[in-house]
């Protein structure tokens, strides 16, 4: 039996979302307001994308946050992913 390729890792998708809206509101306050969850379940969701991407995300400072040059290059995967997601729910609806 042929081996499938490592499809590598598993993402969560409320973790993709999280890391979208923090990229989007440059700010983890307003980022948690417009999800509804709190700041801090925001900011592990966000650790825990990190942690499984093994880099960091986001350089967090006192006038906000920006995406790291990684960040910046997983926005539009993540962005196409939560898009994806969206239609395979409406597929079926």
């Amino acid at each position: 039996m042929e081996q499938s390729p490592d499809p590598g890792p598993d993402l969560d998708l409320a973790q993709v979302r999280a890391f979208v809206a923090v990229a989007d509101e440059r700010h983890f306050g307003r980022a948690a307001a417009r999800l509804g969850i709190t700041q801090q379940a925001l900011s592990k969701r966000v650790a825990r994308l990190e942690s499984t991407l093994g880099v960091r995300l986001f350089e967090r400072g006192a006038r906000g946050v920006g995406a790291t040059a990684d960040g910046a290059r997983f926005l539009e995967p993540a962005r196409q992913v939560l898009d994806a997601g969206r239609a395979a729910v409406d597929a079926v609806r």
